[in-house]
């Protein structure tokens, strides 16, 4: 899925001359470490520097027969490089070299989707700040609650944003190890020594303790870690679009220049950008799914995760890495209809002001149970006629309620501002 929203470095990582170019670092990476060492000599290295080389349709030819992937890039490496090739993989197995390179590439790939992230984080403190005091009516179960604002809806997306940031950081420590400990892991023909110093060299911790493969708990980890953060815009967009509904008009994604809703309506102005990431954060959830079921392997190791992560990978890292950036573009254009909310606050005349009232007969000496049943009474008698009626009016007009209560202690009731009074406190927890 490489598009305008999708980075072309993305992309590239996952191409096949990248991965067997990682392959052939980590190949030269464990020769440069056992010459530190004294067990290769330094001509062998120059040697194999200067030759070492690959070509991706020579491997596949070579595959065809051997139906190796990691012995066919050998096979072809060694073509080049010649008598110094026999130092080439000295020790170790084909994992060694493909979970090590992986690591590297996920690497790669985590920092774009950190940069992403960052993004994505920016533009919403935007419109946090620009919408900390815009009123709007905060829902429960879909059903309009209490007053809150736009800007403190946005402040929870901003801070479960600042979470993903963590554990993007834990993931990516996770997964920053690579191995060198050749058939089952038992070092049997390397030593740990070349493990830590190649390890060194490439800029990874060397896994404490690993079998023919790095143990697939980390590379679970970093996918579902990329799963969350994909639910987290389907939350994000799941809320744009109910906002953008017609009876709703809150808020809206860009309609740009020249864009058209329907091939049939021409009046439509559609979310589709939210209801593409809602729908692709499923596939990251799925994938996710496929990494824990890489976990459990035959023994040291079998080979059924690999087809898996040869899908899961690329395709998770590349779909995040368009999410964030798409997601990131609507934030940052998002229009927003204060009027709207005001608007869609005063049905059936202030109902969403119920508790203030119910709280302040309380206060003037009613029980709790029978202050709720005036309330209801009166909110259900606006809600129930949809023909206009007002809450606030017919609370006015009830006797059970002004003998206790002022009218302008209960126009104080209907202030939304009131409903506010809190929130600078919660803003500068956030650091906004």
């Amino acid at each position: 899925m490489i598009d305008r929203y999708t980075r072309p470095e993305m992309g590239a990582i996952w191409t096949d001359e990248a991965k067997f170019q990682t392959w052939l670092d980590v190949e030269i990476a464990v020769v440069e470490a056992q010459v530190e060492l004294g067990t290769i000599p330094k001509e062998a290295l120059v040697e194999i520097k200067k030759k070492a080389k690959f070509d991706v349709r020579r491997i596949s030819e070579i595959e065809l027969e051997v139906k190796h992937d990691v012995i066919a890039f050998l096979t072809n490496v060694n073509e080049n490089v010649g008598d110094a090739g026999r130092y080439i993989h000295r020790g170790m197995t084909s994992s060694d070299v493909i979970d090590t390179a992986l690591a590297l590439t996920l690497l790669q790939a985590a920092k774009l989707l950190t940069v992403d992230l960052q993004r994505l984080h920016d533009a919403i403190l935007l419109q946090v700040q620009k919408h900390k005091r815009t009123i709007t009516i905060g829902r429960s179960h879909g059903i309009h609650g209490e007053p809150t604002t736009f800007g403190f809806k946005l402040a929870v997306w901003l801070e479960e944003v600042r979470r993903h940031q963590i554990r993007l950081q834990q993931a990516i420590e996770m997964i920053s190890v690579g191995q060198f400990s050749g058939a089952v892991g038992t070092f049997s023909n390397i030593t740990p020594d070349v493990e830590e110093a190649t390890c060194k060299l490439l800029g990874l911790t060397a896994a404490p303790i690993s079998t023919q493969i790095i143990q697939r708990d980390r590379h679970a980890q970093f996918v579902f870690t990329l799963a969350l953060i994909g639910s987290s815009l389907d939350k994000f967009a799941t809320e744009i679009r109910h906002l953008q509904r017609t009876d709703v008009l809150e808020a809206e994604e860009p309609f740009t220049a020249g864009q058209k809703g329907s091939s049939a309506m021409p009046h439509k102005r559609n979310p589709v950008a939210s209801e593409n990431i809602s729908g692709l954060a499923r596939v990251l959830r799925g994938n996710a799914m496929a990494a824990l079921e890489n976990i459990p392997l035959w023994h040291e190791r079998d080979i059924s995760h690999s087809s898996v992560e040869r899908i899961i990978l690329p395709d998770s890292t590349i779909l995040l890495d368009y999410m964030l950036n798409r997601f990131a573009g609507v934030i940052e254009n998002l229009v927003v209809y204060p009027d709207n909310m005001r608007r869609n606050m005063d049905v059936f005349g202030g109902v969403i002001y119920s508790q203030a009232v119910m709280l302040k007969l309380v206060e003037k000496g009613l029980q709790r149970e029978e202050a709720y049943q005036i309330v209801q009474s009166n909110a259900m008698a606006a809600w129930n006629k949809n023909d206009g009626s007002s809450f606030h009016k017919n609370l006015l007009a009830d006797e059970r309620v002004t003998k206790l209560v002022t009218n302008d202690e209960i126009e104080a009731c209907f202030s939304p501002e009131t409903y506010l009074k809190n929130i600078d406190a919660v803003f500068t927890r956030l650091g906004v």
